[in-house]
């Protein structure tokens, strides 16, 4: 057996083995899966690339916010200069949380006009402004998980895409063999070596996008857990001045 094969490769004419060769020889729906894969990964790629420079932007810019709202000593003139932290997710939470504790203050000063004072807010107006700092919350985080589901996407789905292209390029070989009524090396090896780059091709696709959708919901629960924080630590602020 061992023979006859070798003695069918030695009569075989000499094959290239490079890339284009293999690309040259797959079939329409092998073309189609690697034009698919690639559009995945593309998009992946790009997405990959703007969530690390945002990420850069709103690490370093939360750190900026944070030490400017602990040396600022007055509230509006935090909230003033929160236009030059806009990528930061604190910013837009102690914003909102400011919003609702001048809307608070007001109501709070129109209840007790007989005191001229500075008012003072209760349990009721606390929570208040517990509920506004969770809805900006909220809504940083819708914005810091934008497009993560395509990636999660791309991780899942494109193995099997290749995977697809790999049972195709192997019923394509066998279909091969049976037309050919052989079992030689020359019958098989265009499909099997288009199942190969099919799979391969997903393999790249998928990676990546696995890795970088790990490292960023990391980071999306290090920003998350930095704006809980942030967030008990403006409410301690607000109980030591109104309350």
């Amino acid at each position: 057996m061992f023979d006859v094969l070798l003695l069918q490769l030695t009569e075989a004419e000499p094959q290239t083995t490079s890339l284009l060769s293999l690309f040259s020889r797959m079939t329409p729906f092998g073309y189609a899966i690697l034009f698919l894969l690639l559009l995945f990964s593309l998009l992946s790629w790009t997405i990959i690339v703007r969530k690390w420079l945002t990420f850069k932007s709103m690490e370093r810019q939360n750190g900026l916010f944070i030490s400017f709202f602990r040396a600022t000593p007055r509230l509006s003139e935090v909230f003033a200069g929160c236009g030059h932290y806009r990528n930061s997710p604190l910013s837009g939470l102690f914003s909102a949380a400011y919003q609702e504790l001048n809307a608070q203050l007001q109501t709070k000063a129109g209840e007790t006009l007989a005191n001229p004072g500075q008012p003072s807010l209760g349990e009721r107006q606390i929570r208040g402004i517990q509920r506004a700092l969770q809805r900006g919350a909220a809504a940083e985080l819708t914005v810091l998980e934008t497009a993560m589901s395509w990636l999660a996407t791309t991780a899942s789905a494109a193995p099997f895409i290749g995977l697809l292209g790999t049972v195709v390029g192997i019923i394509s070989a066998f279909h091969g063999m049976g037309m050919e009524g052989t079992t030689s090396i020359q019958a098989v090896a265009p499909g099997i070596a288009e199942a190969l780059i099919t799979t391969a091709a997903g393999l790249f696709a998928a990676i990546p996008a696995v890795i970088a959708y790990n490292q960023f919901m990391r980071r999306i629960k290090i920003i998350a857990a930095e704006m809980d924080d942030f967030a008990a630590e403006f409410l301690n602020l607000v109980e030591r001045s109104f309350s």
